[in-house]
């Protein structure tokens, strides 16, 4: 019992010095609420053409586009059968 009365209380001072220090210091200059992004020393006020550049593939782009474009098809495809049917069928092989 002793033992337990202890630990709950040095579980407390740790809590209540962590809330404090977490509360005191956030690491950031925010320039308006919610506006508290600072970027790194040395980071380019332009990203474009510089070495942080993602340099986005549009082949790969065009891979997710069609995905999603296929995936709107097929749950158009059960959309309609299952409004005709009343039936819902997730494999749009299966519908006629």
């Amino acid at each position: 019992m002793k033992k337990s009365i202890v630990t709950l209380a040095a579980s407390a001072v740790i809590l209540a010095v962590g809330a404090g220090v977490a509360g005191a210091y956030d690491g950031t200059k925010c320039k308006a609420a919610g506006v508290c992004w600072e970027p790194k020393p040395g980071y380019p006020e332009k990203v474009a053409g510089s070495k942080y550049d993602p340099k986005h593939n549009p082949a790969e782009l065009a891979k997710q586009q069609k995905s999603l474009d296929d995936q709107a098809a097929r749950n158009a495809k059960r959309s309609a059968h299952f409004q005709k049917t009343g039936k819902w069928v997730y494999d749009v092989t299966k519908i006629q």
